[in-house]
């Protein structure tokens, strides 16, 4: 991590500014279009995304195991490189979408603006997103089922570090993450180790103090 903490302490020295997701990404819900309409379902190619998506196939995903068709669209869809979070019932899992595409009620979809797009790599904010679903199943409403406040949930801050950081942090975190992916065939008890492991170097490197902006 030398080289982490050289980019650290030439860029910066005295903390990093920290950025609230309404102001970083535009907050859209998911859907479920009417079950009811075949018209919105079968033949459909546009990828639609539930849970069972993240348990089958991870958290990076270029295609859905469900469909619906054009029909069914209410407004845009999500651009490629949208986050999903889920902020309702099972609450504070995500995944990063590769692809164009929509998702069901139980998630919050974070799409980010014009005026970030060269401030944030996507895939440091994936990974930040550990933290953020952590902090989504300790701020939870409870009513018929567990969800998030939205109005706190937009005035979540986290750290934007410059971009050379911020690549350095993935390029060690997708390391690391590969190496516990070898794990597979080791002893539970290894790979419980493992994961344990990664998740403290992850959360730490994702740890930043905060320098005041200007104004704030």
């Amino acid at each position: 991590m030398s080289k982490l903490s050289q980019l650290i302490r030439e860029l910066c020295p005295d903390g990093v500014p920290f950025v609230r997701l309404g102001e970083a990404f535009h907050i859209k819900n998911g859907y479920t279009p009417s079950t009811a309409n075949k018209a919105y379902w079968e033949g459909g190619t546009i990828p639609w995304f539930r849970m069972e998506d993240i348990r089958q196939n991870g958290r990076i995903l270029s295609d859905s195991i469900q469909h619906i068709t054009p029909l069914a669209v209410k407004e845009k869809l999500f651009p490629a490189n949208t986050i999903i979070i889920t902020t309702s019932a099972t609450v504070g899992e995500h995944a990063l979408l590769l692809c164009e595409a929509l998702a069901n009620q139980r998630f919050t979809a974070l799409i980010l603006k014009n005026d970030y797009s060269n401030k944030i790599n996507i895939y440091y904010f994936f990974y930040y997103c550990f933290i953020l679903g952590e902090w989504c199943r300790q701020n939870l409403t409870l009513g018929h089922f567990p969800s998030v406040d939205m109005t706190t949930f937009r005035n979540f801050k986290f750290p934007l570090p410059p971009l050379p950081v911020q690549a350095e942090i993935v390029r060690i975190l997708d390391n690391f993450a590969a190496l516990v992916n070898d794990l597979t065939q080791g002893l539970p008890a290894e790979i419980a180790a493992r994961k344990k492991q990664y998740e403290y170097y992850r959360d730490k490197l994702l740890t930043f103090s905060e320098v005041a902006r200007d104004g704030q």
